[in-house]
């Protein structure tokens, strides 16, 4: 005969399916957005009215927070000064920046490494920044010191990082991508306004011009030094452009077809002459021939997020049905 009433401190006993509900409850949470899925959305800026045209920027200035969601800032730690600012980046996924080899490869232990995300001031920390410590760091194994040729890198982020108004992704573009009038192109960065000078704490932007490689490699530019893997952008006076401190940030264009931003280059180097030299703009990595080899290193760590992801479920299943039947 069941009692008239429970006492006050006690709570009915909970359903057969509870465990089953609460470990589903779980999974999803915590493991299903590791599991390989559809693209994410990429290359939108949801604080910013793309309706609105900005005229052209002379020498670039103080960008406003969450007007670029991707770009981050790559520090690494040292004891005298703790962890300070070295190059920039691009936040291509929920656990992966892409940046420049010679970012890193002085020091490839991640853990001397982290990035911050969605920051205006590099000094000034509060949300909705982000930081996160690096699991794995993946240079270019043909990377040429020389040249800078394939002077790219993969960082895995220690930290699953959600996205939101001020954190998207990057879009990276599958095959080279014409640039025309249409499609306004910008840098940012916190890199310094003269070569060997001091970096800037403020993030800034500008718009810049993108040379074709024949106009580039001309005797009086870069004289034949410009690969095919490499893009150059800046303005033909010079004034405008990337300096130290810039490297492994993005170079951007929007498509208004697809109403995206595609990052397409990589900030790699400035002529050694100094950073606002004429007919020497900056030069970029441009990641569309990259992307097989980028691709390639995300399905590995998407398979392998997977495998624990299905392992999870697979003892999660064993273990409610067990507890079901006793």
């Amino acid at each position: 005969m069941r009692p008239p009433f429970l006492p006050a401190a006690a709570a009915p006993p909970p359903p057969a399916s509870t465990p089953l509900a609460l470990l589903l409850l779980l999974f999803c949470k915590v493991l299903a957005p590791l599991i390989p899925g559809p693209e994410d959305e990429c290359g939108t800026r949801p604080l910013m009215d793309e309706k609105v045209t900005e005229t052209r920027i002379v020498g670039g200035h103080d960008a406003q927070l969450g007007a670029w969601p991707w770009q981050i800032s790559l520090q690494a730690f040292d004891f005298s000064m703790g962890y300070h600012h070295i190059c920039g980046g691009s936040l291509i996924n929920n656990n992966t920046v892409l940046t420049a080899a010679h970012c890193v490869m002085e020091r490839l232990d991640p853990y001397f490494w982290r990035v911050v995300i969605a920051v205006k001031n590099l000094y000034r920390h509060k949300p909705p920044t982000v930081v996160s410590r690096i699991r794995s760091i993946i240079m270019h194994s043909n990377f040429n010191r020389s040249s800078l040729e394939n002077d790219i890198a993969l960082l895995r982020l220690m930290s699953y990082i959600p996205y939101n108004d001020y954190i998207q992704p990057a879009c990276l573009p599958k095959a080279s991508l014409a640039v025309t009038d249409e499609n306004p192109c910008y840098i940012s960065g916190w890199g310094a306004i003269i070569l060997g000078g001091l970096h800037k704490h403020i993030l800034q932007e500008a718009q810049v011009d993108i040379f074709p490689l024949d106009i580039c490699n001309q005797a009086d530019w870069y004289a034949g030094f410009i690969t095919q893997n490499m893009v150059c952008a800046g303005t033909e006076s010079g004034i405008i452009g990337g300096c130290q401190g810039d490297s492994g940030g993005p170079l951007m264009c929007y498509f208004p077809n697809v109403t995206k931003y595609y990052v397409l280059g990589v900030t790699s180097f400035v002529s050694s002459e100094g950073c606002s030299t004429p007919k020497r703009p900056t030069v970029y990595i441009g990641t569309a021939n990259y992307r097989d080899w980028i691709e390639s290193h995300l399905a590995i760590n998407k398979n392998n997020a997977a495998s624990i992801s299905y392992l999870f479920i697979f003892l999660t299943v064993e273990w409610v049905a067990l507890h079901l039947v006793v």
